[in-house]
């Protein structure tokens, strides 16, 4: 019926006082009860109304309990295990009967969840022992089950199910097991199904370039992007995200532009992941103009400036070195998780503000907000660039006792920095050598700059032959033993440490390489010079300022070009 009735209008109190003749208007009230059903106690009460009422045929019970299961089953409102229950009473359960139990298994189960895993594909096998054929809808979500399981075998032989009862060549089982594919890491093989898919929508494109960036092919994503007809904003945000996590932040930031030059016909609005990637971006590169600009649009767009947007917008200031606009952005900020405060701990501790960094700490703690292993990352650096050597003491004993967090290698790490920066090498080494874990690259490399700081040439050439056996491709270690020689005057040894490198075949492969914005343009040069920056009246600047520096009465360096 287009037009409701009256008395279709659901409400408890009408409904439990239902007692008509027509079994057609029983029908249309129970069905209508359960389409506008906002709480399990009113399904609950509809239930009961359908299993007492007497007016229901056997079909029409049968219809009005699978309308009833689907909502159970599938809503925010509803409970998968009611939906269990109801399940269990059906005497002849149909093939979308099925498909509704399989498809909420694999969609509502969560992974604190335990109980419901592999609940479908057991439902799957029930089904064909009833002699009931599946269909394209059935093969998704068991498909889907097997990714959240990463089962890349039994997938695949669900899969062959698929073929088997042909509807394999269906675009959503296709779609499906491309996913299953990627996340497995079996890319070879989900670039296969895709090339023979005879229909490709946007999810199967979207699904291939999520699997190439995740497989860190951020080149195949970015050739598949380009290939794409139609786009949507999840396109446009796995895109950009994910050249911002694989290092390719400047990429990022004009594929942003991109998006916002589009003709009417393409055009993708931005949401709140798209920005919240951007920002980072812009923090990456230190971009503030394109990060003031974001923030601008943001005002403009009406978007939400929720936790998740508050917190990028903390970090990219606080990267970008306006602190003061970072902490009006933070106290502005409604609401503020764990996340939101270890940004702006780490962001006064990134700029040496160790004071404001405890004192954020404390109002925290006030606020009630659990910290996180991050939350004492952010405090130890604070310690470290601040000085703070018995803070960052009883910041790491605090970790245990009070939140009982066993410090991992990253704080360890941080409190060498600690020891190390204070000349401290004895107590720095008594905590290496006390470590449950294993000492990674970051703790010994956190000890060799102190060494380097305070002139301990003799440990620092002991740890850089350390991280040398630790990591011998890493070029950067021999040049740090090279320099510790050369401070030393031991010259006959760097010449053996470059020999070392020849002979092993170890040189820095990329050469370093600066960025900086200059009227909302990210330029970037390296010592190999850059096309893109004007390098000789960049080093006259240089030259200009080492005068400047020179006339205050500091000891200036001259750059030639």
């Amino acid at each position: 019926m287009s037009k409701k009735l009256p008395y279709l209008s659901y409400s408890l109190n009408s409904l439990a006082k239902i007692s008509t003749p027509n079994n057609q208007s029983t029908i249309l009230i129970l069905r209508n009860a359960v389409q506008e059903c906002k709480s399990m106690r009113e399904l609950k009460e509809i239930h009961t109304q359908i299993i007492t009422s007497p007016n229901l045929h056997k079909n029409d019970n049968h219809s009005l309990i699978t309308r009833l299961l689907f909502f159970c089953a599938l809503s925010d409102f509803g409970s998968l295990t009611y939906a269990t229950d109801v399940f269990r009473l059906i005497e002849k359960p149909d093939l979308y009967i099925y498909n509704i139990m399989i498809r909420a298994y694999s969609c509502k189960t969560s992974e604190k969840n335990y109980n419901h895993l592999s609940k479908s594909l057991k439902l799957y096998k029930r089904m064909l022992w009833s002699g009931i054929t599946p269909d394209c809808l059935t093969f998704p979500f068991l498909l889907k089950e097997c990714t959240r399981l990463l089962d890349g075998r039994v997938g695949c032989s669900i899969y062959g199910q698929a073929i088997k009862f042909g509807v394999y060549d269906d675009i959503f089982v296709q779609n499906a097991m491309i996913s299953l594919y990627m996340a497995c890491g079996f890319v070879t093989s989900a670039r296969v199904l895709f090339d023979k898919m005879l229909n490709r929508d946007v999810v199967s494109c979207n699904t291939m370039i999520i699997g190439y960036l995740r497989s860190g092919d951020l080149d195949g994503s970015l050739d598949l992007f380009r290939r794409m007809k139609k786009r949507n904003i999840i396109s446009w945000n796995s895109i950009i995200t994910g050249f911002v996590q694989g290092g390719r932040a400047r990429e990022a930031l004009e594929f942003f532009q991109e998006m916002q030059n589009l003709s009417d016909d393409d055009m993708v609005r931005p949401d709140k992941v798209t920005i919240a990637s951007v920002l980072s971006a812009c923090a990456y590169l230190g971009a503030i103009g394109h990060g003031k600009w974001v923030h601008d649009y943001l005002r403009r767009s009406g978007l939400e400036c929720d936790v998740v947007i508050g917190t990028a917008l903390v970090d990219m200031y606080g990267k970008c070195g306006f602190v003061k606009r970072a902490y009006a952005v933070f106290k502005e900020m409604p609401e503020k998780d764990t996340l939101a405060w270890t940004a702006m701990i780490s962001v006064f501790a990134l700029h040496g503000y160790g004071k404001d960094a405890f004192n954020a700490f404390r109002q925290m703690e006030e606020e009630g907000v659990k910290p996180n292993h991050v939350t004492f990352v952010g405090l130890l650096s604070a310690c470290a660039h601040s000085g703070l050597v018995d803070k960052g003491r009883w910041c790491f004993n605090m970790m245990r006792r009070v939140y009982l967090m066993e410090p991992q290698v990253y704080h360890y790490a941080c409190m060498v920095d600690i020891l190390s920066r204070a000349a401290l090498f004895g107590e720095a080494e008594g905590l290496i050598r006390s470590m449950p874990i294993e000492p990674d690259v970051f703790v010994w490399g956190a000890l060799l700059g102190g060494c380097q700081m305070h002139g301990n040439w003799e440990l620092g050439e002991r740890v850089a032959r350390c991280l040398i056996d630790l990591d011998p491709p890493n070029h950067a270690f021999y040049v740090n033993l090279c320099d510790i020689y050369a401070k030393a005057s031991r010259f006959d040894d760097v010449k053996k440490i470059r020999t070392l490198m020849k002979e092993r075949g170890i040189r820095k492969e990329v050469p370093g390489c600066s960025m900086v914005e200059v009227d909302g343009v990210v330029h970037e040069f390296s010592v190999k010079g850059s096309p893109d920056v004007v390098m000789r009246e960049l080093v006259l600047t240089l030259n200009a300022l080492n005068k400047m520096i020179k006339n205050e009465g500091s000891q200036p360096f001259y750059m030639k070009f």
